[in-house]
């Protein structure tokens, strides 16, 4: 077995650095020492350092004192911010690299440039670069995300650091015709560059290529893509733990390289391993090297024949496993023949040593149900929304299935608004937010208010931004009250207050409108400061005095309704909104001592318009040219069972307050 090593493989100088800095600071025992997220993207170098007293934290709120370590791939510059603004210690182990695209990014940010990166969006260095423009990058990793880009006036692009050469070229040409005026900077780090280099001449001279990784690191990956291109048979190895003897004793000339985040050591173990086994010894290996497992271990498996019930499961033990239809997952209509396929790696759980012929017997739900709870309290953890989807009405509440676990959503969290009846909800998919999660006590409560309230939160923003006062809108009557109707525009109410309902009197907005009803409506005024919106009704309609005055001139001849009679005159109804008044000494051209005795409330008449006073809205009438010698003025009629009959006590003793209170 002949074994080749790449000739840059392991530490760069940026890793190196941080580990070395960690080293030294984890010398002074009178301080803790922090690292915010994994030092570095390798399991088992993080575990040596965490031995040596280093702490791996995620949440500022877990450090009252001591030393934070910022990791190669650099910080946000908030959390960077907020670390000193709390008074603690900051080791700023970020890659020289890293820090020179932060200045780059920062220093075309003020300058008005757009910000093009080109990397993975959830990388820690990808998350740091982007928080120097005020987290408003384009980030990019694909020909397509690319292709979606904007057009956009001036660009500044930069890469991820790990990124390959010929991943940035392709992508950097896409966005070049995004734009007329780009400024691009190679960021790739020259370490990275010169190891995938020497990835590539190995890969392309060997019969198995072995990468040595964290399984998270993102410069093993790309070493891990180069392999593959060049070589047939790959395999991406934490420690040489990872890798099956009996499966690489076939190959007569093996590849060997590793990540940036892989220490020395772990190179060198892969390498003396390899290169000591003879025949002899490779057999003892291979035995050594079978699978130690335990009652509750999760392990990993290769499936070698399925079954309608039941799956044979390779995991490199003395025996395989089996994994009954059962155990294969909660759906019991599975098909199992159609769900794996053989040679599929799965993970598997161990229920026990001895089926009573030999095999091991495994779950795979087992295994979906603890990653599933991994998951939810991610998420929880995270603040994330997640779909669910309800399956019964309980009392107090809802039932729904969230990743395929029981979950409970209480009555008061099923809305911002109040649900009297939650029947609705059965079989509906909601978007949720975890309030609370107990794996223990398997229990998991539900919001959908909350995510309902943020929704309410950016239609509110979106809508406030649109509104301008004397637009026409349309909105929907939310509730009633005794001094106007609310109104929901989209995601804010508004109000229209009764005396903006009608231009006619409206005792009450029921009188008007209901809930439920569709309105086209006015904006009269706008407070965001106090989140008030004031509407109008009738400003979206003719005022009746406007139309009384467009079709009745004076000298016209019109009918009217006498609604109120007082000691000097008879007040008339000449259409909704539009009262005249017909004094006494117009009434006849005999004398008249007061309206009552000659006219009722309900009367038909016809009027003689004598002057309209337009800037006062007063209308003046008169019978006594309607009349001749032998004939009645009044028509005497019944009133109808719904006219409206204005009582005394509603007039004042002005024609204006009377008109006023009439329209």
């Amino acid at each position: 077995m002949e074994i080749i090593v790449a000739e840059n493989a392991g530490f760069c100088f940026g890793v190196n650095r941080a580990v070395e800095k960690t080293l030294h600071e984890l010398e002074d025992k009178t301080k803790e020492i922090y690292s915010y997220g994994p030092l570095i993207h390798n399991n088992q170098a993080v575990e040596n350092l965490e031995n040596k007293g280093l702490h791996t934290i995620y949440n500022l709120d877990d450090v009252k004192s001591g030393k934070i370590i910022i990791r190669s791939h650099g910080l946000s510059k908030d959390i960077s911010e907020e670390i000193l603004n709390m008074n603690l210690e900051l080791v700023d182990c970020t890659c020289p690299y890293v820090l020179s695209i932060h200045k780059k990014v920062e220093q075309f940010s003020k300058k008005g440039y757009d910000i093009v990166i080109i990397g993975d969006k959830n990388h820690p260095e990808i998350i740091g670069i982007n928080s120097y423009c005020e987290n408003k990058a384009y980030i990019i990793n694909t020909e397509d995300e690319a292709y979606e880009l904007p057009y956009l006036d001036r660009v500044c692009l930069v890469s991820q650091t790990t990124n390959t050469m010929e991943k940035f070229k392709k992508l950097t040409s896409i966005v070049e015709i995004k734009s007329n005026n780009i400024e691009v900077f190679n960021t790739i780090c020259n370490a990275t560059k010169i190891r995938q280099e020497s990835t590539l001449k190995v890969a392309q001279m060997v019969n198995a290529m072995i990468v040595i990784g964290g399984k998270h690191s993102s410069n093993t990956q790309k070493l891990v893509e180069i392999s593959r291109k060049y070589c047939d048979n790959v395999y991406h190895i934490e420690t040489i733990k990872d890798l099956s003897l009996q499966e690489i004793q076939k190959f007569n000339k093996i590849g060997i390289t590793a990540g940036a985040s892989t220490p020395s050591w772990l190179i060198k173990e892969a390498i003396l391993t390899m290169d000591n086994l003879n025949k002899d010894e490779m057999m003892e290996a291979i035995e050594s090297s079978f699978t130690k497992i335990h009652r509750g271990d999760i392990i990993k498996g290769t499936i070698l024949y399925v079954t309608e019930n039941e799956l044979m499961i390779n995991i490199n033990y003395k025996s395989d496993g089996i994994v009954a239809k059962s155990e294969a997952s909660n759906d019991d209509n599975i098909n199992l023949k159609e769900a794996y396929k053989v040679g599929d790696e799965i993970d598997v759980y161990v229920l026990k040593f001895d089926d009573g012929e030999g095999n091991v017997v495994l779950s795979i739900k087992r295994v979906d149900d603890l990653k599933v709870w991994d998951d939810l309290e991610e998420i929880f953890k995270n603040k994330e929304t997640i779909e669910c989807k309800v399956i019964n009405v309980v009392k107090g509440g809802l039932i729904a299935l969230v990743k395929g676990i029981n979950a409970f959503i209480p009555a008061s969290h099923v809305s911002v608004n109040y649900v009297s009846k939650l029947d609705g909800f059965k079989g509906k998919n909601l978007m949720v937010r975890i309030i609370d999660i107990d794996r223990n006590k398997k229990r998991i409560i539900l919001s959908r208010k909350e995510v309902e309230k943020e929704e309410l939160e950016v239609k509110k923003a979106e809508l406030w931004e649109n509104l301008v006062v004397d637009d026409i809108v349309t909105g929907v009557v939310q509730r009633l009250t005794d001094f106007g109707a609310f109104v929901d525009l989209g995601g804010v109410d508004g109000l229209i207050h009764i005396s903006d309902l009608s231009w006619l009197r409206v005792k009450h907005p029921s009188d008007v409108l209901k809930v439920g009803d569709k309105v086209e409506v006015k904006i009269l005024a706008l407070d965001k400061e106090k989140n008030r919106i004031s509407l109008g009704l009738k400003q979206t309609l003719e005022e009746p005095w406007e139309i009384f005055k467009r079709n009745v001139s004076e000298g016209d001849t019109v009918e009217g309704k006498v609604v109120n009679l007082l000691d000097f005159g008879a007040f008339i109804r000449l259409k909704e909104g539009v009262v005249g008044l017909l004094h006494v000494s117009q009434i006849s051209k005999e004398h008249v001592n007061k309206p009552s005795d000659v006219l009722k409330v309900g009367d038909i008449i016809k009027v003689k318009v004598i002057e309209i006073n337009d800037e006062d809205r007063r209308i003046s009438l008169s019978t006594k040219d309607e009349s001749t010698d032998d004939e009645e003025v009044i028509e005497e009629t019944k009133p109808e069972k719904n006219d409206e009959i204005i009582k005394n006590e509603e007039f004042d003793t002005t024609v204006e307050d009377i008109i006023n209170n009439n329209k």
